[in-house]
Formats: C-alpha cells, sequence, structure tokens
C-alpha cells in the first residue's frame, strides 16, 4: 500500500488520525481486509507519536471499523456491502423472483453510476479502468469463465468508484457481494451461451469508451443496455438447461421403453417407431 495517509496538521490528535481514516473507508479508498500500513511508518506518514496513532487506532478498533489479527496487523473490517444478512442472503439464493428483481435494480443503479462516472471520472479513475479493461481483455482469450467472470464484478466495481458518490459506490458493493458470495450461483451460465462472451465484452467495451469519452448518456444506455442483455440471456439459459434437462430424462425413459417393446415377438417397427403388424400376424 502506498503512502495515502496524510500528515496531520494543527495539534496532531487521535481524534485526527481517526477522521482521516473513517474518509478513507467511506471514499472507498480503504477496502474490507486492506491491510494498514506497520505502526512505525504510519506513524511516519501522519507524522503523529506512536501513543497517539495506538489509541486512534483502538477507537477504530472499537467501532468495528478495523481489525487486528495476533501476527497478522490491522486491516480494515468487513464493513461493506452487509445490507444484506446472512439469512436475507440465504433467501435471496433460494427465491427464483429474487434474482429477476436484482437485475432489475441493478439496471438502472448502473445506469446512474455509469452516468456520474462519465461526469465525474478522473484521469487516475481511468487509468485504472483501463488496467482493469485490459485484464478483462486478457481474460477473455484464455477462455476462463471464472475469471472473466470476477473481472467483470471488478470492472463495476471501477465503474461505481469513478461516479464519486459515497452512499452509491457503497450501494453497489453491496449488490456485488452476493455475486462474489455465490449467492446467485447460476451466474456463469450466461458465458456459456454461443457467442455471449463476445458479446459481453463488446458491452464493457462500449461502458468503458462512453466514460472514458465523457459522454453520460452513452454511459448510462450502455449500462443499462448490458443489464438487459445478461438479463435476457440467464432466462435463455436456464431455459435452454432445462430442455437438457427434460431431454435427457425423456430420452432415458422412452430409450427403455422402446428396448422393451423392440425385444416382444411379432412387433416390428417403422422408423417413427410404431409398431407394425407383420403379414399374417394378429394383434
Amino acid at each position: 500500500m502506498g503512502d495515502i495517509f496524510s500528515r496531520i496538521d494543527h495539534s496532531r490528535t487521535a481524534d485526527e488520525v481517526v477522521a482521516q481514516i473513517e474518509a478513507l473507508i467511506l471514499e472507498g479508498v480503504l477496502r474490507p481486509a486492506d491491510r494498514l500500513p506497520g505502526e512505525r511508518d504510519l506513524a511516519r506518514q501522519f507524522e503523529v507519536s506512536r501513543p497517539i496513532l495506538r489509541d486512534a487506532l483502538k477507537a477504530l478498533e472499537t467501532r468495528g471499523l478495523l481489525t487486528t489479527r495476533h501476527g497478522g496487523g490491522t486491516h480494515v473490517a468487513d464493513v461493506i456491502g452487509q445490507v444484506f444478512s446472512k439469512p436475507v442472503m440465504e433467501l435471496i439464493s433460494s427465491h427464483r423472483k429474487a434474482a429477476a428483481d436484482y437485475l432489475e435494480y441493478r439496471r438502472e443503479i448502473e445506469g446512474i453510476a455509469a452516468e456520474y462516472a462519465a461526469r465525474r471520472a478522473t484521469p487516475d479513475d481511468l487509468a485504472l479502468l483501463d488496467r482493469i479493461m485490459a485484464r478483462m481483455e486478457d481474460a477473455h482469450r484464455t477462455d476462463d469463465f471464472q475469471h472473466e467472470a470476477d473481472i467483470d464484478v471488478e470492472f463495476h466495481n471501477a465503474v461505481g468508484e469513478c461516479a464519486h458518490n459515497i452512499i452509491l459506490l457503497h450501494t453497489l458493493r453491496s449488490c456485488y457481494r452476493l455475486l462474489s458470495e455465490g449467492v446467485f450461483q447460476n451466474r456463469l451460465l450466461v458465458f456459456t451461451l454461443p457467442g455471449a462472451r463476445d458479446e459481453l465484452l463488446a458491452q464493457h467495451r462500449a461502458i468503458h469508451a462512453a466514460v472514458k469519452s465523457g459522454n453520460p448518456a452513452a454511459a448510462r444506455k450502455a449500462a443499462m443496455d448490458h443489464i438487459t442483455y445478461v438479463e435476457r440471456s440467464m432466462v435463455e439459459a436456464e431455459r435452454s438447461g432445462d430442455w437438457q434437462r427434460v431431454s435427457r430424462l425423456r430420452l432415458k425413459q422412452r430409450g427403455g421403453d422402446l428396448k422393451q417393446r423392440d425385444g416382444e415377438p411379432g412387433r416390428k417397427r417403422n422408423e417413427t417407431g410404431a409398431a407394425v403388424r407383420e403379414p399374417g400376424k394378429t394383434e
């Protein structure tokens, strides 16, 4: 982690250290599980004494914003994405309507995020988005569905960060957490549809290009069109999967049935599988 902390001016109190770390967590600069620099380095960056720093870190830990692991340093606590409690996440995963509602919600909120990102993204934001887009292109060439899906989430997270709206940022992160924790187990189905991976990549390119060119209307439309495509493809993929399941069961059932009938004496079958009487034979 680079030097993201600034020297404390004025009286150099623990409260000022607390306020700066709080702001970094709220703005999404410090993310869950990020490890803070060691005490000596952190005190140097803040230009405060180590006793003041310890008081600040203790206050943040007491409030649940930081956590200290024995022998593992101080980390940002898991404070993002807890909009959905574990019981609610389990309910969402077991009800089909929840998945449809999830995509409907994402379509609207990601449209807003992309629009804001096109208006507000800084050169540093765009540099980060460029790097993620390049990694997505690389993942696409490897045919690794899981890796590509993971970068997909990272890309949308980055667009949310470019929007520079704290509430929007954390709302989106809570949504993406449902994906990262496997609440929607069928999310990879879309990548199995013919041509879907190429189409998804093209859609991400369109979002990236619109944000980078500073075109809010195009960015919003590209983001919403992307989610509409995902929504439609999920239905198609699930329906295709159901068709395949039913076809296998039908073949298994009728295959055994036909075999049994074919073994009956005095019966032959035409090309449709229907029984026909041989000359001189009666039923």
